[in-house]
Order: structure tokens, then sequence, then C-alpha cells
């Protein structure tokens, strides 16, 4: 997955990252930067869950826009139970 897309574009993405993950705090955004093992750090210490399933989200929202998609992939909350 090409990160350098998502770090370029990480301000205009926060609006997103933040929809899907709510607990997320500005602060946070802006200590993540792009950064992927960033975000998923802060994943699973707001969520409380393993690093393998803080990953999985992480791959699962990002991967379009990393393969040249204009928005990320919202994952429905359904969807996120089965990561865990």
């Amino acid at each position: 997955m090409n990160w350098d897309r998502i770090e370029g574009n990480w301000k205009q993405l926060t609006g997103k990252v933040q929809e899907q993950w709510g607990k997320l705090t500005n602060d946070d955004l802006d200590v993540i930067a792009g950064k992927r093992e960033q975000i998923v750090g802060k994943i699973q210490q707001r969520y409380g869950v393993a690093k393998d399933v803080a990953e999985k989200q992480v791959d699962a929202f990002f991967t379009p826009l990393a393969n040249g998609k204009d928005q990320p992939e919202i994952v429905r909350s359904e969807d996120i139970r089965r990561f865990g």
C-alpha cells in the first residue's frame, strides 16, 4: 500500500478519519499525521482492540485511497465487528 499518498493528503482526510473513528481527537489526528503505525496505535489505545484488529481496520479504510481512488472506504460498524 502506498502510504505516501495518504500522508500527502492527510489534512484533507482527517474529516473522514474522524467519521470512521470518532474517538480519535484532533490532537490524535495531528500526532498521527498520516503515519500508519501512529493511527494503528491510536486506534488500539482509544478502542481497546488488538494490534492486528486495528491494522485490518486501517487497511480496509485506506487501501482504496492508497490504490488511487479519491476517497477512503468507510467501514460500517457491522463490518468492524468481524475484525474482532
